[in-house]
């Protein structure tokens, strides 16, 4: 009976610590236990340091030119001495027909992508998925990942090789069908198929690998109960692979929106020309032109900031969207 008192008194005392304990780690002394876990993981914070210093180095730093976009730049005055203009930049490039026309060539060359090119990687590693023989699988995959791998310049390459009216294999294939030779890269109408066409191609394979990925974490029992109840594969697919993989096909969605205005740059520097500017044109091409070849860097900087501007109100928007209509969004 005696040690019942004593045994009380032991807990009571105990609580009183963990109430002092737990005091001591609210948010005023939360810096202590986040200093304590640095201290505790420093080899993984260690690891994370050199991709901190790239984000630091190569994305906020090169923040701070941004200014120049609303100034009347100066290489001899420099950023800080270059003279306050405000917005007379953005008011130039929206009466700038070339800016207009490059935005608009940029708006539908996206859509474009984002209607052909948004789904084939989803088909793709739904086709995969149902292939039984794995040597076959394996072998077709490596096919299509492979242009991923390859150099835009080399792509490009491959590209005006292909349509050439001279020695192309598309031309070739006109010919013997008893049509005249075209060249395809110096008709303005034809030079977003073939651009669009050719991003497929070259990203297609890869981008499948994250709906793969996808795909390899749905429960095999689900398959396995769909089985039992005479579904078909074409059924499992519609009823169990896809509405699993539903919340990635959203993400990379929304991502996807988010880059709409940051067409490949690279590859059409290597394939337009001023035959088709009227339809190849578009605001990564035009910043370059205005900027690095025409030397008004305030101009480009303010073309790059609404671009900038444009693609967050995208991710923003989208993501509202996919949050409002389904349980699945990036925040």
């Amino acid at each position: 009976m005696s040690s019942d008192p004593e045994t009380a008194g032991a807990l009571t005392e105990e609580l009183v610590i963990e109430a002092r304990e737990a005091r001591r780690y609210r948010r005023p002394g939360r810096v202590v236990r986040i200093g304590d876990h640095l201290k505790r993981e420093w080899q993984l914070y260690l690891m994370l340091l050199p991709t901190i210093l790239w984000l630091l180095i190569f994305l906020y730093k090169p923040m701070y030119g941004l200014q120049i976009a609303f100034k009347d730049y100066s290489l001899f005055r420099g950023v800080s001495g270059s003279p306050w203009i405000g917005f007379e930049h953005f008011q130039t490039l929206f009466h700038n027909d070339q800016f207009l026309r490059a935005l608009k060539n940029t708006v539908i060359i996206s859509f474009y992508g984002l209607i052909f090119g948004f789904p084939i990687p989803i088909i793709l590693a739904l086709m995969f998925n149902e292939v039984l023989n794995q040597t076959f699988r394996k072998t077709a995959q490596t096919i299509v990942y492979l242009p991923h791998f390859i150099s835009s310049v080399i792509i490009a390459g491959i590209v005006i090789t292909a349509f050439s009216p001279s020695a192309g294999i598309v031309n070739t294939v006109l010919e013997w069908l008893g049509f005249d030779a075209v060249y395809f890269l110096t008709k303005p109408e034809w030079f977003r198929p073939i651009f669009v066409g050719t991003g497929i191609w070259q990203e297609a394979g890869f981008q499948s690998i994250v709906y793969l990925a996808a795909i390899a974490g749905v429960s095999p029992t689900l398959y396995e109960s769909a089985v039992v109840d005479g579904a078909s594969r074409w059924q499992m697919m519609w009823k169990i692979t896809l509405p699993c993989i539903l919340p990635t096909i959203i993400i990379m969605l929304i991502i996807r929106i988010g880059n709409m205005l940051e067409v490949s740059f690279e590859m059409i520097i290597l394939l337009y020309q001023p035959a088709t500017y009227q339809t190849a044109d578009v605001v990564n091409t035009f910043i370059y032109r205005q900027g690095i070849q025409g030397g008004q860097y305030d101009l480009a900087a303010a073309a790059g900031l609404f671009n900038a501007v444009v693609a967050f109100v995208l991710v923003i928007g989208a993501n509202t969207i996919a949050r409002r209509y389904s349980r699945t969004s990036l925040w």
